[in-house]
């Protein structure tokens, strides 16, 4: 079974395509059109072992933020499609990840149900040119995008770019166990409703 998907989306503020593999090694290449997020989506895809390629050009001379939520858009959409029925996918997961003084908990649910809890207190406004808000606008649009719950908790943080990072290396492996094949029930739902 392939678990693989191509997003191409295009606005007027942003061109993206996704291409990801659920089972892959993490492999990436990544141009966002901004080092941090492109740093951070590198990270996702080698801890998580998702192959990913993504490409973004956006209206940066605006700013990042439809860049960054578009891609957040795009990746949460490319991962539904990866997924297809989700038969036999283990559906829950967490992870705790430490990066140095920093420590993030995500815990998710790939539950056909959008909903994402963010409790992120940072001390910077920015890291570079990337503003630290719109860390909160990617997970909101992959969110709705990917329709999974998803509760990202910065337990503690001193330096902003330890904390950011410690998260994605969080999602990275919590949604990678999600995602995983349950030998135990390959065949079917994890759901008592039979949907998902």
């Amino acid at each position: 079974m392939s678990r693989k998907a191509v997003i191409n989306r295009k606005t007027n503020e942003t061109d993206i395509t996704v291409e990801i593999d659920l089972d892959g090694s993490g492999k990436y290449d990544i141009a966002s059109g901004n080092g941090f997020l492109d740093h951070m989506l590198s990270l996702f895809s080698r801890h998580g072992l998702f192959d990913l390629k993504l490409s973004c050009k956006g209206d940066t001379e605006v700013d990042f933020h439809h860049s960054v939520e578009d891609t957040g858009i795009s990746l949460g959409m490319a991962l539904q499609k990866a997924l297809g029925d989700c038969k036999g996918i283990k559906r829950y997961a967490f992870s705790y990840v430490p990066m140095d003084e920093s420590l993030a908990r995500v815990c998710l649910d790939i539950a056909g149900r959008p909903n994402l809890v963010y409790e992120v207190e940072l001390s910077d406004r920015q890291i570079g040119n990337f503003d630290c808000d719109l860390i909160h606008d990617f997970f909101k649009a992959f969110t709705d995008h990917s329709m999974c719950t998803i509760h990202v908790d910065l337990i503690r943080c001193r330096n902003s770019h330890h904390g950011i990072e410690a998260i994605f290396k969080a999602f990275a492996k919590a949604l990678s166990e999600a995602c995983s094949i349950n030998p135990r029930s390959s065949d079917s739902l994890p759901s008592t409703k039979g949907v998902l």
